[in-house]
């Protein structure tokens, strides 16, 4: 293999060189806050280079492939990923540097974001396959970190039976289509494919398996109890990464592999984006915990986006990866002014943000900002993406199902006012006094605000992720 043909796997490379310094950091140094100080700044540097632009190619006899898009999708989550590292630092200072396990909660994360690089980066179903695994095994450690919460080790219960299950689920559904075409290649199985009941039943069945990482119904019933559970960095990691890296395989999957069964493909979409918009928006409405109320909402963001995948040309695929773009500085924002309050208070229920704005007013300008962005107000970038969703599906004639997915932005907006009311116009006799974040956190919800309002005015970060959309 020559040095370029190396290089094309530039982002696991590095990735993996960095998890073996921290691991030979966390054996030699006592201070485990300066291990987790130096894997930030590794992981600063891992994100930074790789902006560079790197060339397109297969390796592994077309096991592996990059191109352009996929690098940026990569970037995002890098992005993502410090952002929720610099939001956990007060949490990684005070809850776990005391019981010696920082370096572990660093070592898995990057161990799961290594995961969803190959299953991103995947040309046949046997390296999705083990991508899939080597991103959602650290997921369920961490999900159940907290070991001495009973909530906690609940939640990882649960996460890893379910996630074990829909990971059956989809490798049957592999099966199945490798059983009709004789081939796990997304190339060869895209030319092979025939409409037959078997090959459209291990769709379906593989479907299962990817929609239960992206939270869609009837495959949502983990999250909300999982979302509560882990501890709020790995919520975010869940919500953002973990979801984002999913729908970017799927989206990949259904434009290249399975064009066979687009009439399939849409009543399915169709269907299942109804129920888990309209699901996920009624009973956020019913939440109180806010992590289960942002739990809801992604439930509910996760229908959207399957409006995108409506519409199966250049013009989909690129306001889904835009909204993903979007969607990952919206709401890290949001759980980074929820894990900060958690961490000076304990609180996180709906009803202790009462009369926020009185005593922490940039903590409340912040969540504003993210909820808004959720609901699709306009100017900031959430308005955006929503709008080129309902384009990507008016595009093909879904007309009632955009009708429908207002209706939802509508309800949506009801709830997140809910929350906004409670920060900026409900007085309480008992509010969350004033406290001072440290300054990786203000570093990190500083970046999510200049994303979220960035990307939303700064038009061109549309037109070049649609110019890099072509598959």
């Amino acid at each position: 293999m020559s040095t370029e043909s190396f290089l094309l796997m530039r982002h696991e490379i590095i990735l993996t060189v960095i998890l073996l310094l921290v691991l030979v950091a966390e054996i030699f140094s006592k201070n485990k806050m300066i291990v987790f100080y130096v894997a930030t700044g590794l992981f600063l540097v891992h994100t930074v280079t790789g902006f560079i632009p790197q060339q397109e190619g297969f390796l592994f006899g077309k096991m592996y492939h990059t191109n352009e898009l996929l690098h940026f999708v990569k970037n995002v989550l890098n992005v993502g990923v410090l952002i929720i590292l610099l939001q956990s630092s007060g949490y990684i200072k005070e809850k776990l540097v005391p019981g010696h396990k920082s370096s572990e909660f660093v070592m898995l994360i990057f161990a799961s974001l290594l995961g969803m690089y190959f299953m991103i980066s995947s040309g046949n179903f046997l390296m999705f396959y083990m991508g899939l695994e080597l991103s959602a095994l650290p997921i369920a450690a961490l999900v159940a970190f907290e070991t001495m919460k009973r909530r906690s080790a609940e939640a990882g219960i649960k996460f890893i039976l379910l996630a074990a299950l829909a990971s059956g689920t989809s490798l049957f559904g592999v099966s199945l289509l490798y059983a009709s075409t004789g081939t796990v290649y997304f190339q060869e199985m895209a030319a092979l494919l025939s409409y037959s009941s078997l090959s459209i039943t291990g769709f379906i069945f593989f479907f299962a398996g990817i929609a239960f990482k992206i939270s869609l119904v009837p495959f949502h019933f983990w999250t909300a109890d999982v979302y509560e559970g882990a501890p709020i960095g790995i919520t975010s990691y869940l919500s953002v990464i973990s979801k984002g890296a999913a729908v970017t395989i799927l989206t990949i999957i259904l434009f290249t592999v399975m064009q066979t069964f687009q009439e399939v493909i849409h009543i399915l979409l169709y269907i299942v984006a109804l129920a888990t918009m309209f699901i996920g928006n009624l009973f956020a409405l019913r939440q109180k915990n806010m992590k289960r109320f942002l739990a809801f909402s992604s439930i509910a963001q996760a229908g959207f986006i399957l409006l995108g995948l409506m519409a199966n040309d250049q013009l989909g695929i690129s306001t889904v990866v835009y909204f993903i773009t979007i969607y990952v500085f919206t709401n890290l924002a949001a759980f980074g002014v929820i894990q900060a309050i958690s961490l000076k208070t304990g609180k996180e229920d709906m009803e202790d943000y009462t009369g926020l704005y009185r005593t922490n007013p940039r903590l409340s300008l912040v969540m504003m900002l993210a909820l808004f962005s959720l609901a699709g107000i306009p100017p900031v970038a959430g308005f955006f993406g929503k709008f080129f969703l309902f384009t990507a599906a008016a595009s093909k004639g879904y007309y009632l199902l955009v009708f429908l997915a207002v209706v939802n932005v509508t309800i949506s907006l009801y709830y997140y006012l809910l929350v906004i009311r409670a920060i900026f116009l409900r007085k309480s006799e008992n509010p969350i006094p004033f406290f001072k974040s440290d300054l990786m956190m203000k570093i990190g919800l500083l970046i999510t605000v200049i994303g979220v309002l960035l990307i939303g005015l700064y038009s061109p970060v549309y037109q070049y992720i649609f110019d890099l959309s072509k598959l």
